[in-house]
């Protein structure tokens, strides 16, 4: 079953106080500003580039990503608008017209569109389950769609790009035993948000 709108919201994470925090916070909303107002993909370098602005060393107190995606909520909070509320409706349907073309494969909707935080440069990324990758492949080929092959992800699923006139699709394929081994919460316990096709519905609605 899917999560629904009001399951997965998150909240700031809580590290205590204390200057490291406090510069840890500084540097997540500039990142955020960066990667929203930017397209900046690669946080690292967000981050690391935020740092600088704020003169702040570059490799002690960086934040983690769910710091980021927390600053990100606040500042589509602020300064999104109709505008972010659109494009992410937007890049919603785009989810679900593929979870329908790809139901074959359990797809599962997750990243910044799935919670909310995805800007104007985000991919819509799915999960898709298969016994091999190239069965993903073959249905994109024969449905004539053209994909590029990316690099593994961190977990080692294989990663297909699709350039859509809605925006990029960036497809992860696991296998069923990686699926069902994958954790399901992130480092800090808090449960991951992935949504089945009705799940996004269900937020359309």
């Amino acid at each position: 079953m899917g999560q629904h709108g009001s399951s997965h919201r998150r909240t700031r994470p809580s590290y205590g106080v204390g200057r490291d925090t406090k510069d840890r916070l500084r540097i997540a909303q500039v990142a955020a500003k960066l990667i929203a107002e930017h397209g900046m993909a690669d946080w690292t370098a967000a981050k690391r580039k935020a740092a600088r602005q704020l003169m702040l060393p570059e490799r002690e107190a960086l934040p983690g990503d769910d710091e980021v995606t927390a600053a990100l909520a606040e500042y589509h909070a602020l300064f999104g608008g109709e505008a972010h509320t659109l494009r992410l409706r937007e890049q919603r349907e785009l989810a679900v017209r593929w979870m329908r073309r790809l139901a074959d494969f359990t797809p599962a909707l997750t990243g910044g569109v799935a919670e909310g935080w995805a800007t104007e440069h985000s991919d819509v990324r799915l999960e898709l389950t298969a016994a091999d990758a190239k069965l993903v492949e073959i249905a994109l080929l024969n449905a004539g769609v053209g994909y590029r092959a990316m690099h593994a992800d961190r977990d080692g699923a294989a990663e297909l790009y699709v350039d859509t006139p809605g925006g990029g699709l960036r497809l992860s394929v696991r296998t069923p035993a990686d699926a069902h081994q994958r954790p399901r919460r992130d480092r800090h316990g808090r449960d991951e948000v992935r949504l089945d096709v009705d799940a996004v519905l269900a937020l359309l609605q």
